[in-house]
C-alpha cells in the first residue's frame, strides 16, 4: 500500500495502530525493570521485540513517516 492509494480513514488508522504499539512497546520496556520474576522478564522481552517489529512494519505503511 503506497502513499497514493491510502484514504483518509486508513491513515489515520494507521496512525492510532502506530500510537497503540508505540505506547505498548515503552510500556512494556520500562516494566522489565521491576519484574523479577524470570519466566515474565522473557514474555515482557518477546513482546518488546514482536513490538518493534509491528512498529517497523506500521511505519511502512504510514504515509507521513520518514522512514521511507
Amino acid at each position: 500500500m503506497g502513499q497514493e492509494n491510502s484514504a483518509f480513514h486508513e491513515t489515520m488508522d494507521i496512525h492510532e495502530l502506530l500510537n497503540l504499539k508505540t505506547v505498548a512497546l515503552l510500556k512494556s520496556k520500562m516494566m522489565q525493570g521491576v519484574v523479577f520474576d524470570q519466566e515474565l522478564r522473557a514474555l515482557m522481552e518477546k513482546n518488546v521485540q514482536m513490538s518493534i517489529n509491528d512498529v517497523k512494519q506500521l511505519q511502512r505503511l504510514y504515509p507521513y513517516s520518514n522512514t521511507h
